[in-house]
């Protein structure tokens, strides 16, 4: 069997362990479902207000925009985190050492975020539509469409996840570099209000990124055509949701690669050691 394919399936066999051990600790269901009842709260205290120009309630329009920022979310802070922790803790060294071992740790790095973000989207799902049952009747059409939107928004978020990563030595910058773009983003992206109500400067600014898109996106796979009334222009822009996440996409796929076989060939023992002893200044050992 060619070594690089015996690679991928070791690490989806890794990914799929490390994800159902990841999902037998109270720490990790704990966080989901905090997560979802945040959200849940949110939407109760929305479910009666009706967005401007529509007949749709605030609540089933926020919905939907909170499963595209949990993507996301996932797409930049989960690979960030996990190169940052695992080059501290010699994972990533280890995973060097071995032939095709990169390959190998990067493919189950790829499961355990996508599935760690599935279960996340389910979990909020199924606890948003206690308040929003509108969104019990939507097509097979509309899922399908939120399935695809979710994968074209990890693979257009995924890779600076991994870039912003592999540029800071510890897990703390890693969270900071990382939380306070994203969490601004989520602001003016349109997530818990319609983006036609911040000024248009911002409306054009977070039409950049891909938060707002992936929002735009998912909001158009689950709600009904008038729905749209909320949006910039009052209309559906799938092509151009589809065009921005794809863009981000590839150059964030011709960036990642080179930027993280760069940090692999750093990764040594002595580097290990060093990150080692300012983990422990940091805690104070």
């Amino acid at each position: 069997m060619n070594p690089t394919i015996y690679a991928c399936r070791l690490g989806l066999s890794r990914g799929w362990i490390e994800t159902k051990n990841n999902t037998r600790t109270v720490d990790e269901w704990g966080w989901y479902v905090a997560v979802a009842l945040v959200f849940a709260v949110v939407l109760f205290f929305q479910r009666d207000s009706t967005v401007e120009g529509t007949t749709q309630s605030l609540a089933s329009v926020v919905l939907p925009s909170i499963l595209g920022m949990m993507v996301a979310w996932s797409g930049i802070l989960g690979p960030s985190g996990m190169l940052t922790v695992e080059r501290e803790d010699g994972t990533l060294l280890r995973a060097k050492a071995t032939p095709h071992g990169m390959v190998g740790y990067v493919v189950a790095k790829l499961v355990v975020i996508a599935l760690a973000t599935a279960v996340m989207l389910a979990i909020i799902l199924a606890a948003g539509l206690i308040f929003v049952t509108e969104l019990l009747d939507t097509p097979v059409t509309g899922w399908l469409g939120l399935l695809g939107f979710a994968a074209l928004g990890l693979l257009a978020t995924l890779p600076w996840g991994a870039l912003i990563g592999s540029q800071v030595s510890n897990p703390q910058a890693s969270f900071g570099l990382s939380m306070l773009p994203i969490a601004t983003l989520s602001a003016i992206s349109g997530i818990f209000y319609p983006i036609t109500a911040l000024a248009e400067w911002l409306q054009v600014v977070a039409q950049v990124f891909p938060m707002y898109w992936l929002g735009h996106g998912i909001r158009w796979a689950l709600l009904p055509d008038d729905a749209a009334g909320a949006e910039i222009g009052e209309a559906w822009r799938l092509w151009e949701a589809v065009g921005v996440l794809s863009a981000w996409a590839v150059v964030g796929l011709l960036l990642a690669p080179p930027v993280l076989r760069r940090m692999a060939r750093r990764e040594s023992g002595s580097a290990l050691e060093e990150r080692r002893q300012q983990a422990m200044q940091r805690y104070g050992m």
